[in-house]
C-alpha cells in the first residue's frame, strides 16, 4: 500500500482532519440511478469520464493503474481520469475538494468519516447497486468490512451502504526471523502470545552492540505509539472510551499501566532506539536494514517485504493482564460522490475495485492488499509462494482479535488525536503514565462531549 513512514504519516492526518460538511453537497438532489448497475448508459460511442482520486506508493500506483485499465476493458463506454495523490497530502487535497464542491465521481475516505459524510451530502448512498448485481455477490466480501460503510442516519455499521471497502488492514506484529536464528534464541511461538515480561526479556536479548564500537547497532523494538500503544491497552483489559462510547476511559490504571510499559521499553529497558538514534534514521528504515526485532506488518507491506534483507514471520502481540492477545483491524472505504453525474458508471468502478473476483486478484497479486472475498483470502494466506509464512496470522486479527480505531467510533477525532499530541513528556522519562492520563482525560472528555452535541445537531437537524 505505501511505506510503513508514509502509512503512519497519512493516517495520522486522517484521522485528524475534522471537517464541517453542512451544505457541502449543495443544492443538487442525489442522481437517480438508470440502466444497468454495472455497466455505461452512455449512447454508443460516447464515453463517460469519471475521475478516481486515491493515494498510496508506487506499488499501489502500479496496481491500481493496472486494474483501472482491466476495468475500462470491460466497460468500453466508461473512460476513467487517475488522481494519484502522496500518502501525506491526501487527506487535505480530499478536503479542499470537499469544500470546493468538487468531489471526485470515486474516491478513497476513512471510515471515521462516515456519518459526517453523508450528513453533509457527500456520499452516495450505493446500496441498489449492491443488490441483484450479476458482476459481484456482496455476501463474499468481509461483512465487518461492508458493515463499516453503512449509516442509517442515527447509527453507523446498520442501514444503507456509503461506500465498500478498499480493503480491511490488519495491523499484526512482525519479527526479524534471521536475528532470532544468529542470536540462537527459540522463535516466538505463533499462537502463544508472549507475556510483557518474556516480551521485554527477548528484547533485551536481541538488543545488541554487534560490531563491538560500544554503539548499540541493533535493538529489540522499534514502536510506533500512534500505532502500537492500543495492542498493550486493550490487552490489559482496558480501552479509550466506554461501551456506550460517551465516556473517555483513559484515566483507567490499567490503561496507565500499558501507556508506562510503552514508555519503560525506551527509558528503563533500553530496547528501543533513543530519541537522538531515531531522529538519526527512524525506525521503519532500522526495521528495512535488519537492526529492529519486533516491528508491525499490515498486508499493504507485503510488496515491500519481499525484498528485505532477511526473513520474517508474524506473531500475536505480547498479551497484558487479560492474557489474550490485541491489536487494530483498519479500513479504508471506496467511495462515490452524491453529486456524480455518472452514478452508475462510479459505482461499477467502485464495485469492481473492491469486490469483483477480477479486481481483488489483481490488486492481491500484486501484494498491496488482503483479498476482500472472504474464500479468496483463505486461499492467499495458505500461499507459500511469497512471505510471510504465517499469513494466517493477518486472518486472525481479521475474524477474531483485530477491533476498530478508536477515532472511528466518534464523530470525530479531535478527542484522540489530542492524547497522542500531548503524549510527549512521558515517552520522555519526564512525567509518569498515571499523571498524564489523569490530566488528560478531562480534557478529551470535554472534546468528545463536543463531538457528540454536533452529531445530535447533524442528524436532528
Amino acid at each position: 500500500m505505501k511505506t510503513k513512514k508514509s502509512w503512519f504519516a497519512l493516517i495520522s492526518l486522517i484521522i485528524s482532519v475534522v471537517l464541517v460538511l453542512t451544505g457541502c453537497g449543495g443544492d443538487s438532489k442525489e442522481p437517480a440511478a438508470s440502466g444497468s448497475a454495472s455497466g455505461s448508459t452512455a449512447p454508443s460511442g460516447e464515453k463517460k469520464e469519471i475521475t478516481f482520486m486515491f493515494r498510496g506508493g508506487p506499488d499501489d500506483q502500479k496496481a491500481y493503474e493496472a486494474t483501472v485499465k482491466k476495468f475500462e476493458a470491460d466497460h468500453p463506454n466508461v473512460k476513467v481520469k487517475i488522481i494519484m495523490t502522496a500518502a501525506d497530502q491526501y487527506a487535505t487535497k480530499l478536503k479542499a475538494s470537499i469544500t470546493g464542491k468538487n468531489v471526485p465521481d470515486v474516491f478513497f475516505y476513512d471510515p471515521g468519516d462516515l456519518k459526517a459524510y453523508v450528513n453533509g451530502g457527500v456520499l452516495l448512498d450505493i446500496t441498489q447497486y449492491t443488490e441483484n448485481n450479476p458482476k459481484i455477490d456482496i455476501s463474499k466480501v468481509w461483512k465487518k468490512g461492508v458493515d463499516l460503510y453503512r449509516y442509517d442516519g442515527k447509527v453507523a455499521g446498520q442501514g444503507s451502504i456509503y461506500g465498500m471497502p478498499k480493503d480491511l488492514g490488519p495491523f499484526a506484529m512482525g519479527y526479524n526471523k534471521t536475528m532470532f536464528e544468529k542470536a540462537g534464541i527459540p522463535l516466538p511461538d505463533k499462537d502463544k502470545p508472549y507475556t510483557w515480561d518474556e516480551f521485554i526479556n527477548v528484547n533485551k536479548q536481541l538488543t545488541l552492540d554487534t560490531n563491538g564500537d560500544g554503539k548499540l547497532d541493533q535493538w529489540g523494538t522499534g514502536l510506533n505509539v500512534n500505532w502500537t500503544l492500543h495492542a498493550f491497552v486493550w490487552s490489559n483489559g482496558a480501552d479509550f472510551l466506554d461501551p456506550t462510547q460517551t465516556k473517555v476511559t483513559v484515566d483507567d490504571p490499567k490503561f496507565a499501566e500499558a501507556v508506562q510499559l510503552f514508555a519503560d521499553m525506551q527509558n528503563v529497558h533500553k530496547v528501543t532506539p533513543s530519541i537522538s538514534e531515531s531522529q538519526t534514521l527512524d525506525t521503519y528504515q532500522r526495521w528495512m536494514q535488519g537492526q529492529i526485532g519486533f516491528f508491525p506488518v499490515g498486508p499493504w507491506d507485503l510488496s515491500t517485504y519481499q525484498k528485505l534483507p532477511f526473513d520474517f514471520d508474524l506473531i500475536p502481540y505480547p498479551a497484558g493482564s487479560t492474557g489474550k492477545t490485541a491489536t487494530w483491524l483498519g479500513s479504508l472505504g471506496i467511495g462515490v460522490s452524491k453529486n456524480t453525474k455518472a452514478p452508475d458508471e462510479a459505482a461499477a468502478l467502485a464495485l469492481y475495485l473492491s469486490a469483483s473476483e477480477e479486481g481483488m486478484q489483481m490488486l492481491s497479486d500484486a501484494k498491496v492488499q488482503m483479498p476482500n472475498l472472504t474464500d479468496m483470502a483463505e486461499k492467499w494466506a495458505a500461499d507459500t509462494s511469497f512471505k510471510p509464512a504465517n499469513k494466517a496470522e493477518f486472518l486472525e486479527v481479521t475474524n477474531d482479535y483485530g477491533r476498530p480505531m478508536p477515532a472511528t467510533l466518534t464523530y470525530n477525532a479531535e478527542w484522540y488525536n489530542l492524547f497522542f499530541t500531548d503524549i510527549q513528556p512521558v515517552l520522555d522519562g519526564k512525567i509518569t503514565a498515571i499523571e498524564y492520563v489523569k490530566q488528560e482525560q478531562p480534557k478529551m472528555q470535554k472534546l468528545l462531549d463536543k463531538a457528540i452535541e454536533q452529531e445530535q445537531k447533524a442528524v436532528n437537524k
